[in-house]
């Protein structure tokens, strides 16, 4: 199982080349770009780690790619992600969000059923590699 999360994901995996031309276009409309990680990938999980800080001032997707690569280096069987944020004013908020690594084996998530008060049903997912505690997952 494959988890969609964010642009491209219903692509197959960009290449680093393909990568550095969504950061370069990123970076071409001014935006801010951050690297993240995490081994919690469930969609409600907004809060992903940041690496390093966010590059605000940057203009070739070189350096974003140094960043991209260590990341890689220290959390290689996580999931990384690259955002770009536009901070102009009307938009303050991401513009860009795509997956660029992810772990060999995805375990997928499991639907659990809860039922309630009056036979009402709610319906949760929960991530089979959370079972295990964080940073023993993958």
């Amino acid at each position: 199982m494959k988890i969609t999360q964010g642009q491209f994901s219903f692509l197959p995996d960009l290449t680093d080349a393909e990568i550095r031309l969504q950061v370069q276009y990123a970076l071409d409309n001014g935006w801010a770009l951050a690297v993240e990680h995490t081994d919690d990938p469930h969609p409600r999980n907004s809060y992903w780690s940041m690496w390093g800080n966010p590059m605000f001032d940057l203009r070739d997707a070189a350096g974003v790619m140094m960043e991209l690569d260590a990341c890689r280096r220290e959390h290689g069987l996580s999931y990384i992600r690259v955002m770009a944020f536009d901070s102009r004013k009307g938009w303050e908020s991401i513009r860009m969000s795509f997956v660029v690594n992810r772990p060999a084996d995805e375990p997928g998530f499991e639907l659990v059923r809860t039922e309630g008060e009056g036979r009402s049903v709610h319906y949760t997912l929960r991530s089979y590699a959370t079972s295990r505690p964080s940073g023993a997952r993958y």
